[in-house]
């Protein structure tokens, strides 16, 4: 098995560079862009969610989120891709990685569309609906 990959490996890196290498380029460019933009964006978004659920002008810094809800906020998110990496890379070794990239790819919207329509009465429902889709 390892001698076929190695074959495999070196096949690519002698070919001919053909728009099937491109679209490659392309498609993992915006996994990567996805997937860091999932992870920087989310302090502005602390920020606004500070302002708009947890504003206190009785505290030195009005509209902060407190230590732990942002501690969750950020945290789930790193916890949910390393989750993510380890068990969609298993999976797409089993059914095979295009099939399983494009159901993640569909999570991964679904979710993200999700995350901004966070639901919820109380800024502790917000949060957790937040954190869970996020995760």
């Amino acid at each position: 098995m390892a001698g076929r990959q190695l074959n495999v490996l070196f096949t690519l890196d002698h070919a001919r560079t053909q728009w099937y290498h491109f679209t490659a380029i392309v498609i993992a460019g915006m996994g990567f862009f996805t997937d860091a933009y999932d992870l920087f964006c989310i302090s502005l978004v602390t920020k606004l969610l500070g302002r708009i659920y947890y504003t206190d002008l009785s505290k030195p810094d009005p509209g902060t989120l407190p230590p732990n809800v942002a501690a969750a906020v950020n945290g789930v998110a790193l916890c949910g891709t390393l989750a993510g990496q380890l068990f969609f890379g298993w999976l797409g070794d089993k059914l095979g990685r295009k099939s399983v990239y494009g159901f993640t790819l569909i999570l991964m919207v679904l979710c993200s569309v999700a995350s901004g329509l966070s639901f919820g009465n109380t800024p502790k429902g917000v949060i957790s609906t937040l954190c869970f889709f996020r995760f």
